[in-house]
């Protein structure tokens, strides 16, 4: 895992705020996990969070480095969402140790079933790791990583990692999520057109059907689809919504080295 430099920390800063795409970020991001003992990782961001959920999961970003097979498991299933370090992330802004997952269970703090949760990632051989919630700038938004200790390590390997790389490895977690964040966002929905992008656009700029029609060389009729398909992407009921929900997903108005990509 060897020793580095905050030079070469912030090297890596710069290539991740540098990146155009959201794989590309992430594959900086886990190099570098990966290097102090962290090969296995979980992250997850929304930005349709309500006062009783995370929002629709289809809308959500989630990227892993785990197997297909513990990924269904735990995202496509649900997993994440009956486990005691999801609920702390969600109520929290910080980072958060696994230890602390060890000490409750075995002291009898944990409920029945987020028991048997913390019992069922044991079983996997999650135990010891990290897991950071990220601060976000509105009520809607919610990011979190989980950094699970590579086989073999345990909760005094962890905690002798973090006191000593800690802080670069929190930063490369920071800029890994605030890039992300600003990039367009890979969910399980199919990605909007080139053409409905453009239409999108234009509605956004205040244009009117007519416009839009003279300004993509286009018929009336052709908008309208292309329109409708933008809504039926995006699983909304209105041009309007979709503009708004195309623009929270930085899926409308994008460079041309940061087209979203199929999940």
């Amino acid at each position: 895992m060897g020793f580095y430099k905050v030079t070469d920390v912030l090297g890596l800063l710069n290539r991740i705020a540098a990146a155009s795409s959201v794989d590309a970020v992430w594959d900086l991001a886990v190099s570098q996990f990966r290097r102090h003992g962290f090969s296995r990782v979980n992250y997850g961001y929304t930005r349709f969070r309500n006062a009783s959920s995370m929002g629709n999961t289809d809308d959500a970003l989630y990227l892993t480095t785990f197997g297909p097979d513990y990924s269904q498991f735990y995202f496509r299933e649900g997993f994440f969402a009956r486990t005691p370090l999801y609920r702390w992330a969600v109520e929290n802004a910080g980072v958060c140790t696994w230890r602390w997952v060890e000490e409750h269970l075995l002291s009898g703090k944990f409920g029945p079933e987020d028991a048997a949760a913390v019992q069922q990632n044991a079983a996997r051989g999650l135990r010891a790791g990290i897991t950071i919630s990220f601060p976000e700038p509105t009520p809607r938004e919610k990011g979190a990583l989980g950094l699970a200790a590579d086989p073999g390590m345990d909760h005094d390997a962890v905690d002798a990692i973090w006191e000593e790389h800690g802080a670069g490895i929190e930063a490369v977690a920071h800029m890994m999520h605030l890039r992300i964040s600003q990039l367009p966002l890979v969910t399980r929905r199919r990605p909007l057109s080139p053409r409905q992008r453009e239409a999108l656009q234009w509605v956004a700029d205040g244009k009117t059907t007519q416009d839009i029609a003279l300004l993509m060389q286009i018929s009336p009729t052709m908008v309208e689809k292309h329109l409708r398909l933008a809504r039926a992407a995006l699983d909304v009921e209105t041009t309007a919504q979709a503009v708004a929900k195309g623009t929270l997903l930085n899926q409308i108005f994008i460079r041309a080295d940061e087209k979203p990509q199929n999940p």
